[in-house]
């Protein structure tokens, strides 16, 4: 068996539902075809659907290496760096609030990479909140909008930070009075 009738195989575990067994397939392709840019394309985007993001971001690199001229590879890697940034932001946002800022720069930097990652802007705009930084915020909240201006959870987000930023310039008003 050839790595072109392996991955006609991987597609068949596609059709059927079995991600798993497709990553299995486009594997047994790259060790048949070290050298074929597209099945480690293709096992990346398998990984990615699979929620592996390092495996994902893995075969991604590959591709890229051996095919620079794809665009699609290298739109593929940025996506997937963009979506593994993300998660390690989130995961330092949750278990490590005190490195909000160093997951901030995780955050602009996988929105940089991916300007259409709705996860990325939500992240941004409520880590923002979280620091009382409000503008910066509504920056973010605002952008997740124009991309999706129906996304429940970006209206949210905006109408929480507008609440919060009001909040707070109510506040500092009170406070000059009473001076």
């Amino acid at each position: 068996m050839n790595g072109a009738d392996i991955i006609k195989k991987a597609y068949e575990a596609i059709l059927g539902g079995d991600f798993e067994q497709a990553i299995v397939r486009f594997e047994e392709a790259i060790e048949l075809e070290p050298d074929n840019a597209m099945a480690y394309y293709r096992c990346s985007i398998t990984c990615a659907r699979s929620g592996k993001w390092a495996k994902a971001l893995e075969y991604a690199q590959q591709a890229v290496k051996l095919g620079p001229e794809r665009e699609e590879y290298r739109f593929h890697l940025r996506t997937v760096q963009a979506k593994q940034l993300v998660y390690d932001a989130e995961e330092l946002l949750t278990h490590a609030p005190q490195e909000t800022e160093y997951a901030l720069n995780m955050l602009l930097a996988a929105s940089r990479l991916d300007p259409l990652n709705m996860e990325a802007l939500l992240l941004l705009g409520a880590a923002y909140t979280s620091l009382n930084r409000y503008d910066e915020a509504l920056v973010y909240a605002r952008e997740a909008l124009r991309l999706d201006p129906e996304h429940s959870a970006a209206q949210r987000l905006f109408a929480d930070i507008k609440r919060s930023r009001s909040t707070l310039a109510s506040q500092r008003r009170k406070r000059k009075r009473n001076r």
